[in-house]
């Protein structure tokens, strides 16, 4: 995660089971969210109260965990679109400002402008 790069970001839904440690964390990636831990995506649970979160990640030949847990307030999870929906795709912006304690709902990205892409109008290069 820390080569420059990042990794896909996914919120799981559901409340995990905070006695679980990497092991059980590694298999809800497995079960709930149907993925593979050492993929090197980053994978975020919540608590039931949502006062804590825990970041999972495979790097340089092992599994990382980090826990934050506020002392006042809870964490403010961004709304999935579908009920069956099992995890939500985040950006690092969107993972920080979660971090940080910023509600997701109330923030708007504004409109930028990007230039167009000419080899996405045909403009094939040889």
């Amino acid at each position: 995660m820390l080569s420059g790069r990042w990794p896909r970001i996914h919120l799981a839904r559901q409340h995990a089971d905070f006695r679980k440690a990497i092991d059980g964390l590694s298999g809800e990636v497995r079960r709930v969210l149907e993925d593979d831990p050492a993929s090197g995506h980053l994978f975020v649970f919540h608590n039931r109260r949502r006062t804590a979160l825990k970041l999972l990640w495979w790097d340089h030949g092992g599994f990382c965990l980090l826990y934050k847990r506020l002392e006042r307030g809870r964490f403010r999870l961004p709304p999935f679109d579908d009920e069956r929906q099992r995890e939500l795709t985040l950006t690092p912006a969107e993972l920080q400002a979660l971090m940080e304690g910023l509600e997701l709902v109330k923030t708007r990205r504004v409109r930028v402008w990007n230039p167009p892409n000419s080899l996405d109008k045909g403009d094939r290069p040889g």
